[in-house]
């Protein structure tokens, strides 16, 4: 039996392949996702949805708003606390409008135990290779200055250093995952 796809979910993967993959080389490279990435795939996103339901009904448009609640509003937290980049939150924002709310859901556990493996992966590595102590250091923000040195504030640099992977490269790998299973 052929695959056969809906012209729509061609677009779907299409457009959302080429974010999470732009998205995730950016991310990796710079650790920041920047702006001219996300808001017009956001912008797209809306439009997709639009002529969506001009063809099949507008209670799709409901769902895509909850998604992007979702999608926008737990990533939102997350960097309102100090734990998330912004960046993190515009790409799930974008990503959300294009998924809906179940995808999004989806796609977000997914991210998160893609992080919570790599993370214990990477950490068990370093205590193996290293030591407790210089694993600890180097990934455990304890708020203590070193011994000699003038106390200071954690700066966003010190905080990026300490992060494992770039948030977009757990997301795309989720979201290629849902649309597979989707699709």
């Amino acid at each position: 039996m052929p695959f056969d796809l809906h012209p729509a979910t061609l677009v779907l993967i299409a457009a959302v392949g080429l974010f999470t993959v732009a998205a995730a080389v950016w991310d990796t490279r710079t650790r920041r996702i920047p702006n001219f990435l996300t808001l017009p795939m956001f912008g797209l996103g809306w439009v997709y949805q639009i002529v969506l339901s001009c063809l099949y009904g507008w209670q799709r448009l409901g769902d895509v708003a909850l998604g992007f609640l979702i999608g926008f509003g737990i990533l939102f937290v997350i960097w309102y606390v100090g734990s998330g980049g912004a960046g993190d939150v515009k790409l799930m924002g974008a990503l959300s409008v294009w998924l809906g709310s179940r995808m999004t859901l989806y796609v977000l556990f997914t991210s998160v135990l893609v992080v919570l493996l790599a993370t214990l992966g990477v950490v068990l590595i370093s205590v193996i290779s290293s030591a407790f102590r210089k694993t600890r250091h180097q990934y455990i923000g304890t708020g203590k200055t070193p011994p000699g040195q003038k106390p200071r504030a954690e700066s966003v640099e010190d905080k990026q250093k300490r992060r494992f992977m770039a948030f977009a490269t757990p997301v795309a790998v989720a979201t290629w995952g849902v649309l597979l299973w989707k699709a």
